[in-house]
């Protein structure tokens, strides 16, 4: 009984000294393109589910409709397609160098059987250590609503959508370039 106390002393001391050690040392991967650290995927997709379960959205305050659709691929092509892409595009040069790699929200399965809640908790909070912002501070409820639904939704958008979403991003006015000033020499 003894033995074991002491055993069950030292693990317990141990195995933290040793977590500690690995990232203290520079050990742990750090680099988008090193390799996952040992559990990671499974520890931060476990905690990242059990969180969102708890505190997503269960009711949608907007309805699904092709209005909201629209404004929803205006919110998807100005603020998250340069992560997560077009359907059939090619990644971007932001998103080839990201860890973990983002995934593409308007095609294949994943997103599109999330409850329009889960995307709304992830767009609003942000995930951290992964590169997702949160848009609390940059969109509206209505925004994140919109975009939430646009993904929840994008196996089954109406071709307008699915256009809009394509529409080249209009480019800021330019601002005309001032003359260079030039100064006349001076006389020593």
């Amino acid at each position: 009984m003894k033995t074991f106390l002491i055993g069950l002393i030292v693990g317990l001391i141990l195995i933290p000294l040793c977590v500690f050690i690995y990232f203290a040392t520079g050990s742990a991967p750090v680099a988008t393109a090193a390799p996952a650290m040992p559990f990671e995927k499974m520890l931060a997709n476990s905690a990242l589910h059990s969180h969102i379960e708890k505190e997503m959205p269960k009711t949608v305050p907007v309805p699904a409709d092709e209005p909201n659709f629209l404004a929803g691929a205006n919110v998807y092509r100005e603020n998250c397609a340069v992560c997560h892409g077009f359907p059939g595009g090619t990644p971007t040069a932001i998103s080839r160098g990201m860890f973990p790699k983002p995934p593409k929200l308007l095609e294949g399965t994943g997103v599109t059987d999330d409850p329009p809640g889960e995307s709304y908790w992830k767009v609003a909070n942000g995930i951290r250590l992964s590169g997702m912002p949160s848009f609390s501070e940059s969109l509206s409820q209505t925004q994140m609503w919109q975009v939430s639904l646009l993904v929840a939704n994008a196996d089954k958008l109406p071709d307008s959508v699915k256009t809009a979403l394509y529409r080249p991003i209009p480019l800021p006015p330019a601002e005309p370039t001032p003359p260079p000033t030039s100064t006349p020499p001076t006389k020593p």
